[in-house]
Protein backbone atom coordinates (compact mmCIF):
# COMPACT_ATOMS: atom_id res chain seq x y z
CA UNK A 1 0.00 0.00 0.00
CA UNK A 2 0.96 3.73 -0.20
CA UNK A 3 0.97 4.93 3.13
CA UNK A 4 1.27 8.25 4.10
CA UNK A 5 2.14 9.23 7.44
CA UNK A 6 2.23 13.19 9.02
CA UNK A 7 4.62 13.84 11.90
CA UNK A 8 6.59 11.05 10.49
CA UNK A 9 10.19 12.28 11.61
CA UNK A 10 8.77 12.08 15.11
CA UNK A 11 9.30 10.04 17.93
CA UNK A 12 6.68 7.28 17.48
CA UNK A 13 6.23 8.06 13.68
CA UNK A 14 9.38 7.19 13.01
CA UNK A 15 8.99 4.10 14.29
CA UNK A 16 5.77 3.13 12.88
CA UNK A 17 8.18 3.84 9.49
CA UNK A 18 10.38 1.41 10.03
CA UNK A 19 7.46 -1.15 10.67
CA UNK A 20 6.08 0.13 8.08
CA UNK A 21 9.11 0.15 5.61
CA UNK A 22 9.81 -3.66 7.07
CA UNK A 23 6.65 -4.65 5.75
CA UNK A 24 7.79 -3.48 2.39
CA UNK A 25 4.47 -0.66 2.20
CA UNK A 26 5.64 2.78 0.08
CA UNK A 27 5.86 5.12 2.79
CA UNK A 28 5.62 9.19 2.24
CA UNK A 29 6.82 10.79 5.43
CA UNK A 30 5.29 14.22 6.01
CA UNK A 31 6.70 16.78 8.57
CA UNK A 32 7.72 20.30 9.21
CA UNK A 33 10.31 19.35 11.58
CA UNK A 34 9.05 21.20 14.65
CA UNK A 35 9.62 18.26 16.66
CA UNK A 36 10.52 15.75 14.13
CA UNK A 37 13.90 15.07 13.26
CA UNK A 38 15.77 13.93 9.92
CA UNK A 39 18.04 11.75 11.43
CA UNK A 40 15.26 9.66 12.96
CA UNK A 41 14.50 8.54 9.25
CA UNK A 42 17.79 8.86 8.09
CA UNK A 43 18.17 5.17 6.90
CA UNK A 44 15.21 4.96 4.40
CA UNK A 45 16.31 8.23 2.41
CA UNK A 46 17.99 6.52 -0.71
CA UNK A 47 15.47 3.38 -0.37
CA UNK A 48 12.97 3.96 -3.61
CA UNK A 49 9.84 3.39 -1.34
CA UNK A 50 10.34 6.19 0.74
CA UNK A 51 9.98 9.20 0.03
CA UNK A 52 9.90 12.89 2.91
CA UNK A 53 8.36 15.92 2.32
CA UNK A 54 8.68 19.23 4.42
CA UNK A 55 5.49 20.51 4.89
CA UNK A 56 3.37 22.11 7.58
CA UNK A 57 0.06 20.12 7.51
CA UNK A 58 -1.90 23.25 8.42
CA UNK A 59 -1.60 23.77 4.68
CA UNK A 60 -3.61 21.85 1.94
CA UNK A 61 -1.60 19.39 0.22
CA UNK A 62 -2.43 16.73 -2.92
CA UNK A 63 -1.02 13.34 -2.79
CA UNK A 64 -2.79 9.57 -3.84
CA UNK A 65 -2.30 7.18 -0.85
CA UNK A 66 -4.43 4.29 0.38
CA UNK A 67 -3.55 4.93 4.85
CA UNK A 68 -3.50 8.06 6.63
CA UNK A 69 -1.36 7.72 9.61
CA UNK A 70 -2.34 11.27 11.24
CA UNK A 71 0.24 12.05 14.00
CA UNK A 72 1.32 15.16 13.29
CA UNK A 73 1.48 17.18 16.35
CA UNK A 74 3.87 18.56 19.09
CA UNK A 75 2.91 16.54 22.16
CA UNK A 76 5.06 16.96 25.36
CA UNK A 77 3.77 20.50 27.46
CA UNK A 78 7.32 22.08 26.53
CA UNK A 79 6.82 22.29 22.72
CA UNK A 80 2.85 22.22 22.86
CA UNK A 81 3.01 25.41 25.24
CA UNK A 82 5.49 27.10 23.27
CA UNK A 83 3.34 27.90 20.55
CA UNK A 84 -0.49 27.19 22.01
CA UNK A 85 -2.48 28.58 19.08
CA UNK A 86 -0.03 26.82 16.55
CA UNK A 87 -0.82 23.79 18.68
CA UNK A 88 -4.48 24.57 18.50
CA UNK A 89 -4.43 24.91 14.92
CA UNK A 90 -1.91 22.22 13.85
CA UNK A 91 -4.57 19.74 15.76
CA UNK A 92 -7.88 21.35 14.01
CA UNK A 93 -6.86 23.04 10.65
CA UNK A 94 -4.35 19.93 10.55
CA UNK A 95 -6.49 17.69 11.19
CA UNK A 96 -9.68 19.11 8.98
CA UNK A 97 -6.90 19.15 5.91
CA UNK A 98 -6.13 15.41 6.63
CA UNK A 99 -10.03 14.42 6.53
CA UNK A 100 -10.69 16.05 3.44
CA UNK A 101 -7.84 14.51 1.57
CA UNK A 102 -8.97 11.58 2.92
CA UNK A 103 -12.60 12.05 1.95
CA UNK A 104 -11.31 13.35 -1.60
CA UNK A 105 -9.38 9.96 -2.21
CA UNK A 106 -11.14 7.56 -0.03
CA UNK A 107 -8.17 6.34 2.12
CA UNK A 108 -8.80 5.27 5.60
CA UNK A 109 -7.33 7.51 8.05
CA UNK A 110 -5.76 7.06 11.73
CA UNK A 111 -6.22 10.01 14.06
CA UNK A 112 -3.54 10.11 16.97
CA UNK A 113 -5.67 11.20 19.86
CA UNK A 114 -4.27 11.31 23.20
CA UNK A 115 -5.53 9.94 26.63
CA UNK A 116 -5.27 14.03 27.49
CA UNK A 117 -8.87 14.27 26.44
CA UNK A 118 -9.94 12.58 29.63
CA UNK A 119 -8.05 16.12 31.14
CA UNK A 120 -7.49 15.25 35.14
CA UNK A 121 -9.64 11.85 35.64
CA UNK A 122 -12.43 11.66 38.07
CA UNK A 123 -12.78 7.77 36.69
CA UNK A 124 -9.80 5.53 37.26
CA UNK A 125 -8.64 3.60 35.39
CA UNK A 126 -9.94 5.52 32.18
CA UNK A 127 -12.46 4.16 29.61
CA UNK A 128 -13.26 5.10 26.31
CA UNK A 129 -16.48 5.82 27.26
CA UNK A 130 -15.54 8.35 30.10
CA UNK A 131 -15.82 12.10 28.68
CA UNK A 132 -12.84 13.65 30.72
CA UNK A 133 -12.57 16.46 32.59
CA UNK A 134 -10.74 19.27 31.03
CA UNK A 135 -9.96 22.75 31.92
CA UNK A 136 -10.56 24.41 28.86
CA UNK A 137 -9.08 27.86 29.27
CA UNK A 138 -6.13 26.10 31.11
CA UNK A 139 -2.08 25.86 30.12
CA UNK A 140 -2.70 22.67 28.51
CA UNK A 141 -6.21 23.27 26.54
CA UNK A 142 -4.47 23.98 23.16
CA UNK A 143 -3.57 20.19 22.80
CA UNK A 144 -6.02 18.70 25.27
CA UNK A 145 -9.24 20.74 23.43
CA UNK A 146 -7.62 20.42 20.06
CA UNK A 147 -7.35 16.71 20.13
CA UNK A 148 -10.91 16.39 21.58
CA UNK A 149 -12.08 19.05 18.47
CA UNK A 150 -9.68 16.48 16.09
CA UNK A 151 -12.16 13.29 17.71
CA UNK A 152 -15.09 15.61 16.85
CA UNK A 153 -13.99 16.35 13.35
CA UNK A 154 -13.20 12.65 12.57
CA UNK A 155 -16.61 11.53 13.46
CA UNK A 156 -18.01 14.26 12.06
CA UNK A 157 -16.43 13.60 8.68
CA UNK A 158 -17.34 9.63 9.26
CA UNK A 159 -21.38 10.01 9.73
CA UNK A 160 -21.31 13.03 7.28
CA UNK A 161 -19.00 12.09 4.27
CA UNK A 162 -18.18 8.21 5.36
CA UNK A 163 -14.75 8.68 5.51
CA UNK A 164 -13.41 5.80 6.59
CA UNK A 165 -11.39 6.45 10.30
CA UNK A 166 -9.96 4.94 13.11
CA UNK A 167 -8.86 7.09 16.42
CA UNK A 168 -6.29 5.99 18.73
CA UNK A 169 -6.12 7.48 22.29
CA UNK A 170 -2.27 7.09 23.50
CA UNK A 171 -1.14 6.90 26.71
CA UNK A 172 2.25 7.58 28.00
CA UNK A 173 4.69 5.99 25.66
CA UNK A 174 8.36 6.10 25.45
CA UNK A 175 11.43 4.79 23.98
CA UNK A 176 14.94 5.67 21.70
CA UNK A 177 14.45 9.00 19.56
CA UNK A 178 12.50 10.87 22.41
CA UNK A 179 13.58 14.47 22.04
CA UNK A 180 16.15 15.33 24.95
CA UNK A 181 14.42 18.89 26.76
CA UNK A 182 10.34 17.59 25.74
CA UNK A 183 9.72 17.96 29.30
CA UNK A 184 8.30 14.55 29.63
CA UNK A 185 8.72 12.56 32.40
CA UNK A 186 11.14 9.32 31.34
CA UNK A 187 13.43 11.39 29.14
CA UNK A 188 13.84 14.16 31.87
CA UNK A 189 15.02 11.71 34.27
CA UNK A 190 17.19 9.82 31.89
CA UNK A 191 19.17 12.48 30.97
CA UNK A 192 19.54 14.02 34.29
CA UNK A 193 20.49 10.87 35.63
CA UNK A 194 23.07 10.81 32.64
CA UNK A 195 24.74 14.37 33.11
CA UNK A 196 24.57 13.42 37.07
CA UNK A 197 22.03 16.21 38.11
CA UNK A 198 19.28 16.10 40.48
CA UNK A 199 15.96 14.39 39.13
CA UNK A 200 13.29 16.54 39.13
CA UNK A 201 9.75 15.36 40.48
CA UNK A 202 7.13 17.65 40.11
CA UNK A 203 4.55 18.06 43.45
CA UNK A 204 4.86 15.07 45.72
CA UNK A 205 5.86 12.60 42.95
CA UNK A 206 2.64 10.71 44.36
CA UNK A 207 0.87 11.19 41.25
CA UNK A 208 0.48 8.18 38.71
CA UNK A 209 1.08 7.68 35.14
CA UNK A 210 1.05 4.73 32.70
CA UNK A 211 4.65 3.89 30.54
CA UNK A 212 3.88 2.40 27.24
CA UNK A 213 6.79 1.59 25.21
CA UNK A 214 6.82 2.64 21.65
CA UNK A 215 7.32 -0.76 19.82
CA UNK A 216 4.32 -1.73 22.13
CA UNK A 217 1.89 0.97 20.78
CA UNK A 218 3.32 1.27 16.95
CA UNK A 219 1.88 -2.38 17.07
CA UNK A 220 -1.26 -1.29 18.53
CA UNK A 221 -1.55 1.52 16.11
CA UNK A 222 -0.97 -0.74 13.12
CA UNK A 223 -3.78 -3.45 14.05
CA UNK A 224 -6.13 -0.39 14.86
CA UNK A 225 -5.70 0.48 11.32
CA UNK A 226 -6.09 -2.71 9.61
CA UNK A 227 -8.63 -4.27 11.95
CA UNK A 228 -12.21 -3.20 11.82
CA UNK A 229 -12.95 -1.17 14.83
CA UNK A 230 -13.02 2.08 14.06
CA UNK A 231 -12.71 3.35 17.83
CA UNK A 232 -11.59 5.37 20.08
CA UNK A 233 -9.53 2.90 21.35
CA UNK A 234 -7.07 3.38 24.46
CA UNK A 235 -3.88 2.35 23.25
CA UNK A 236 -1.36 2.54 26.80
CA UNK A 237 0.23 0.32 29.24
CA UNK A 238 -2.41 -0.79 32.21
CA UNK A 239 0.66 -0.73 34.50
CA UNK A 240 0.60 2.29 36.87
CA UNK A 241 3.61 3.57 38.39
CA UNK A 242 3.93 6.94 40.84
CA UNK A 243 6.53 9.68 39.29
CA UNK A 244 8.34 9.02 42.49
CA UNK A 245 8.85 5.09 41.87
CA UNK A 246 9.39 5.69 38.20
CA UNK A 247 12.83 8.63 39.51
CA UNK A 248 14.28 5.75 41.99
CA UNK A 249 13.93 3.00 39.07
CA UNK A 250 15.73 5.19 36.91
CA UNK A 251 17.95 6.33 39.24
CA UNK A 252 18.96 2.95 40.72
CA UNK A 253 19.86 1.39 37.04
CA UNK A 254 21.80 4.74 35.74
CA UNK A 255 23.28 6.67 38.62
CA UNK A 256 22.09 5.50 42.46
CA UNK A 257 24.33 8.63 43.73
CA UNK A 258 21.69 11.09 41.95
CA UNK A 259 19.53 13.23 43.97
CA UNK A 260 16.08 13.58 43.67
CA UNK A 261 14.62 17.22 43.72
CA UNK A 262 11.26 18.60 44.12
CA UNK A 263 9.61 21.49 42.79
CA UNK A 264 5.91 22.94 42.53
CA UNK A 265 3.22 21.10 40.09
CA UNK A 266 2.89 22.75 36.79
CA UNK A 267 -1.29 23.81 36.21
CA UNK A 268 -3.77 21.01 35.80
CA UNK A 269 -1.24 18.38 36.14
CA UNK A 270 -2.76 14.92 36.31
CA UNK A 271 -3.13 13.17 39.43
CA UNK A 272 -4.07 9.85 37.93
CA UNK A 273 -3.50 8.18 34.51
CA UNK A 274 -4.32 4.48 33.86
CA UNK A 275 -5.96 2.98 30.24
CA UNK A 276 -8.71 0.63 30.63
CA UNK A 277 -7.37 -1.19 27.73
CA UNK A 278 -10.57 -4.01 27.64
CA UNK A 279 -11.34 -2.35 24.36
CA UNK A 280 -8.08 -3.37 22.29
CA UNK A 281 -7.91 -6.69 24.01
CA UNK A 282 -10.85 -7.47 22.66
CA UNK A 283 -11.19 -5.76 19.96
CA UNK A 284 -8.18 -6.06 18.07
CA UNK A 285 -6.33 -8.71 20.03
CA UNK A 286 -3.39 -6.02 21.59
CA UNK A 287 -1.76 -5.92 25.00
CA UNK A 288 1.73 -4.74 25.82
CA UNK A 289 4.32 -6.92 26.31
CA UNK A 290 7.25 -4.61 27.07
CA UNK A 291 8.14 -4.78 30.99
CA UNK A 292 8.96 -1.06 32.19
CA UNK A 293 12.74 -1.92 33.28
CA UNK A 294 13.20 -3.55 29.56
CA UNK A 295 11.74 -0.73 27.67
CA UNK A 296 13.71 1.89 29.93
CA UNK A 297 16.84 -0.45 29.61
CA UNK A 298 16.68 0.16 25.84
CA UNK A 299 15.92 4.04 26.49
CA UNK A 300 18.60 4.59 28.57
CA UNK A 301 21.28 2.91 26.40
CA UNK A 302 19.84 5.10 23.19
CA UNK A 303 20.15 8.49 25.35
CA UNK A 304 24.14 7.14 26.39
CA UNK A 305 24.66 7.00 23.03
CA UNK A 306 22.99 10.27 22.30
CA UNK A 307 24.75 12.34 24.98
Amino acid sequence: MRILVTGGAGFIGSHLIDRLMADDHEVICLDNFYTGRKHNVLKWLDNPNFEIIRHDVTEPIRLEVDQIYHLACPASPVHYQYNPVKTIKTNVMGTLIMLGLAKRIKARLLLASTSEVYGDPEVHPQTEEYRGNVNPIGIRSCYDEGKRVAETLAFDYHRQNNVDIRVARIFNTYGPRMLEQDGRVVSNFVVQALKGIPLTVYGSGKQTRSFCYVSDLVDGLMRLMNGNSIGPINLGNPDEYTVLELAQTVQSMVNPDAAIEYKPLPADDPQQRQPDITKARTELGWQPTIPLKDGLERTIEHFRTRL
